[in-house]
């Protein structure tokens, strides 16, 4: 019997939004023939991992570029909406899942990135948390196997049974990912928390992102109709 707050974790949320019709079809695509809720779990992560492509330049004002749905159809996002996607997908075909936060540091942030939200602290952090062989497992699956080919740094492997993370160091031994605070556990993405925390910490990224916002929601509708 499941508990009853497991089943918290398998219903659809505003941003976790498991019963579209496009995350159903991700998930049912995905699991053709996996036979275990680890088999299909271990499927979705690296679906999603590699068919979402990691994106941090989103307008993180717009709440449609946080909703599992949005982050499908576009294509890209970061950590926040790719983890909404991968939990979405888990609850879809049975498995029970939620969101876990956490802030981060990366010791090795492109300049670019750098500049823009002046600090290597990233607040915020987003994985997926699945219920499997009755206990939580964390899978982050941000960065796709492109994305971490060029940055030099091993893909993250998930095999269903143990915590899948950011990596701490990349392949030549240099620091890359340190979890500096964790910030608990969410049936759905807490947005209005989120973007208030950014809005105090990354004036400059707010400010500068919001105008991709019509971009994104551009992506979606095209991709919807």
């Amino acid at each position: 019997m499941i508990d009853h707050d497991i089943l918290t974790f398998l219903r659809p949320g505003q941003f976790v939004d498991s019963d579209h019709s496009s995350i159903h079809g991700l998930a049912n695509r995905t699991i053709f023939g996996a036979t275990t809720a680890v088999d299909r779990a271990v499927a979705l992560y690296y679906a999603v991992r590699d068919e979402v492509r990691y994106d941090v330049y989103v307008d993180y004002t717009d709440p449609t570029s946080f909703r599992a749905s949005g982050v499908l159809a576009a294509g890209r996002w970061f950590c926040l909406g790719k983890a909404a996607v991968l939990t979405a997908c888990c609850r879809a075909v049975g498995i029970p899942a939620r969101l876990g936060y956490a802030d981060v540091r990366n010791h090795v942030t492109s300049p670019r990135l750098k500049a823009l939200i002046q600090s290597d602290v990233f607040l915020r952090h987003s994985f997926a948390e699945l219920f499997l062989l009755d206990r939580w497992v964390k899978a982050a699956p941000a960065f796709d196997r492109p994305l971490c080919e060029r940055a030099g740094l091993m893909p993250p492997e998930f095999d269903g049974r143990a915590d899948s993370l950011f990596q701490p160091f990349d392949t030549q031994g240099r620091r890359r990912m340190e979890y500096l605070v964790w910030r608990g556990s969410f049936a759905d993405v807490p947005f209005e928390a989120i973007l208030s925390d950014f809005r105090l910490h990354y004036p400059s990224m707010i400010s500068d992102m919001h105008g991709i916002g019509e971009d994104f929601r551009k992506a979606v509708t095209t991709t919807a109709g």
